[in-house]
């Protein structure tokens, strides 16, 4: 199941672009651990055509393909496998995460309002989550908050963890 981004479009995909070379350009791109070496090498190519021309679920399918994932990983207990799911938790998260950065973009140039809801249907509706959904979000706060929570969870909540399934939209 993909998340129904509810203004994803041109503009969009371009603000998303923008946000991305910026993270490109100041070494600030987040590069999972679980990205193997080749992983490493061709992720911003690969998010970028994502952006340009796909979506989450294509991006995750890249991911999944030519070894682009390390099969192990090292935590404080020692070695595990990767969870089958990394490369969809990875797509999703990142492709929503410059989503909602290009919304905060759009937003604050039009004089809009942002509004959190669920973008993706999920097995279980964390309380937290669900406490979000309808909330209006400034989006000069959840850009920088965006910008500056790379690879973890934004002081604000949102995305609200990997595999929340919730997003922002535009409002007046």
């Amino acid at each position: 199941m993909s998340f129904s981004f509810l203004d994803l479009n041109q503009t969009t995909r371009d603000e998303m672009i923008v946000e991305i070379t910026n993270d490109i350009t100041n070494n600030q791109l987040y590069l999972s651990k679980r990205l193997s070496s080749n992983g490493v090498a061709g992720y911003p190519e690969l998010l970028k055509m994502a952006v340009q021309q796909h979506d989450e679920v294509w991006l995750a399918e890249q991911l999944m393909q030519q070894n682009r994932l390390n099969q192990i990983e090292q935590t404080s207990r020692g070695q595990r496998k990767v969870p089958i799911n990394a490369a969809i938790t990875l797509a999703e998260g990142e492709f929503n995460r410059y989503y909602m950065r290009a919304l905060c973009r759009i937003a604050i140039i039009d004089g809009l309002k942002l509004e959190v809801y669920r973008a993706k249907a999920v097995d279980i509706n964390r309380t937290e989550s669900q406490n979000k959904i309808g909330q209006i979000i400034d989006p000069k706060t959840l850009l920088d908050d965006l910008r500056d929570s790379i690879g973890v969870d934004s002081a604000l909540g949102l995305p609200a963890g990997p595999n929340s399934g919730l997003s922002i939209k535009l409002v007046n």
